[in-house]
């Protein structure tokens, strides 16, 4: 998980993303200023209540990030400004809903906030579309749909304002044009507050996941009284870009462990090998290499179970740890281990040192 959104953040960072906190515990009435009260109060939990005041655990971080947008006075040419937060998010899901890892309560969201002025819409867009696609090819999703979700004009469950609607509705499908994505469209699927175009990924079983989103908001900044002084001396509201790239980070570990099927890329997997001695006079030794790999920053574990070698190997390669390593008279006389990699019988004799430089490229370049 550490890894995972340790991946991200160095992305985002990357392309100019400061990272923030906020609290879990927001005021009731900024939900109402924002239209959350209104229309998604069903997926929130029930307020605490403290004399006058009432907290809500906070379902979405956009009106955190908009408040603290509002903690002090912009130019634009502070925009494009660019939150990015890991947030905890709680939504009261119904019982029957609830789905092991793809569908909980309490979730982590790779939440980011992009706000711009109108003419950075396209190139703001273009930039989060490059997160996204960058990270998706790198957990192995090369196969993936955008969808745009739009509004269904008859519904109640969106904020009315015609315009807006209307200009965010275009702004999306203009950008994602300039892009050169095929979309479909989906009426009934956007957010309360605008149009998103969702990623629509497929494992390696071919089902598919709604994974990333980017949404462009002209509503809840003018809500929430956002603004900047323009060019022109004047004060503008701005666009507000909403942006995750793995959405919820339990779903998305979920979604990775069946397209995986178990087997993690070696930068990804929580063991990345496993130290297995021949006999118990090996023990020492195998020990030794362990506190190598691990000083090397190798995720690493000694097998010294009362069993056979063989039964050992067994039980860890079902286990789907990318490197079995073992080590018996041979290897101990000459600093070396003997590789077994996941998936394969053949063994190839190693040194340590150069085991080690082999397994750190390959977390470097995120095989």
């Amino acid at each position: 998980r550490h890894l995972m959104e340790g991946y991200v953040r160095d992305v985002q960072t990357r392309h100019g993303y400061d990272h923030v906190w906020t609290g879990h515990l927001v005021n009731e009435s900024l939900y109402e200023k924002s239209g959350h009260l209104e229309h998604y109060v069903d997926s929130m939990f029930p307020p605490m209540v403290e004399g006058e005041t009432r907290y809500r655990l906070k379902p979405m971080n956009c009106p955190s990030h908009m408040t603290l947008f509002n903690s002090r006075a912009h130019s634009y040419r502070d925009l494009p400004l660019r939150y990015a937060e890991f947030a905890t998010l709680y939504r009261y899901e119904k019982s029957g809903e609830l789905n092991g890892l793809t569908r909980v309560r309490s979730l982590t969201q790779d939440d980011a906030h992009v706000f711009c002025t109108e003419d950075q819409v396209q190139e703001e867009f273009a930039r989060a579309l490059e997160i996204v696609r960058e990270v998706l090819d790198t957990y192995g999703f090369n196969e993936y749909r955008v969808q745009l979700s739009m509004r269904d004009p008859d519904d109640s469950k969106y904020i009315a304002d015609e315009q807006k609607w209307a200009r965010a509705e275009q702004e999306l499908r203009e950008a994602l044009d300039a892009a050169g994505i095929d979309y479909d469209e989906e009426a009934g699927e956007a957010a309360f507050y605008g149009p998103k175009a969702d990623f629509m990924a497929k494992d390696v079983l071919g089902r598919e996941w709604q994974l990333s989103t980017i949404q462009v908001d002209f509503l809840q900044p003018l809500r929430l009284g956002c603004e900047y002084v323009g060019e022109d001396n004047k004060e503008h509201t701005p666009v507000l870009l909403h942006r995750a790239v793995t959405g919820s980070t339990e779903r998305f570990l979920g979604v990775l462990i069946e397209h995986y099927a178990g087997a993690f890329p070696v930068w990804l997997s929580p063991v990345q090998a496993v130290v297995i001695p021949v006999a118990d006079r090996h023990n020492d030794y195998a020990r030794e290499v362990s506190r190598r790999l691990g000083e090397a920053g190798i995720r690493v574990e000694v097998d010294d179970a009362q069993s056979s070698m063989q039964k050992k190997i067994r039980e860890n390669a079902r286990q789907k740890i990318p490197y079995l390593l073992i080590v018996g008279d041979n290897e101990a006389e000459a600093g070396t281990v003997n590789v077994r990699r996941r998936g394969e019988k053949q063994q190839e004799e190693l040194d340590v040192g150069t085991f080690v430089e082999a397994v750190l490229e390959q977390v470097r370049s995120r095989e």
